[in-house]
């Protein structure tokens, strides 16, 4: 009996401190957007970013792209001017086709956490980053950008 009050306590607190969203729709994914965080849309690269913009969340969608699946970890390293090693970044085989790689990145200089999935199949290619200032880098910020983050969907 205990463990059923313990259980049903804990997927209510879950419940009600969980975050509501809404979906952010286009016509080649998707991605959640936490209720009081605001989206644009610039030229086709998607901003999603909380209120007080200490960070966001940058989609950039490409088709058509001439870049060798054997370039990719270096185009990702370039994005950044990292100079780490091309192991840094993962590599594996997602969803429908599509090669994930995810790299995290630290701006020494302007003290900004980054984490980047890239998703490429063929001629197309997905660029999903986090950008998010080192102070704010813990605790709630940080779930809800992961959360929103791992949310995003391909649709093809």
């Amino acid at each position: 009996m205990k463990k059923i009050l313990l259980v049903s306590a804990f997927l209510s607190a879950s419940l009600f401190f969980a975050q509501k969203a809404k979906v952010y729709d286009s016509p080649g994914y998707s991605i959640n957007v936490p209720e009081g965080w605001r989206s644009t849309n610039d030229s086709d690269i998607v901003n999603i970013f909380p209120s007080n913009e200490i960070g966001a969340i940058t989609i950039s969608e490409y088709h058509g792209l001439e870049l060798p699946k054997a370039d990719m970890k270096k185009f990702i390293l370039a994005l950044y001017k990292s100079e780490e090693p091309e192991s840094k970044i993962k590599e594996n085989k997602g969803r429908k086709g599509y090669t994930e790689y995810f790299y995290e990145y630290f701006d020494e200089k302007e003290k900004l956490f980054w984490i980047t999935r890239a998703f490429q199949k063929d001629k197309d290619l997905y660029l999903v980053s986090i950008n998010c200032g080192q102070k704010f880098w813990n605790g709630n910020y940080m779930n809800l950008f992961n959360e929103t983050f791992n949310s995003f969907k391909i649709k093809k």
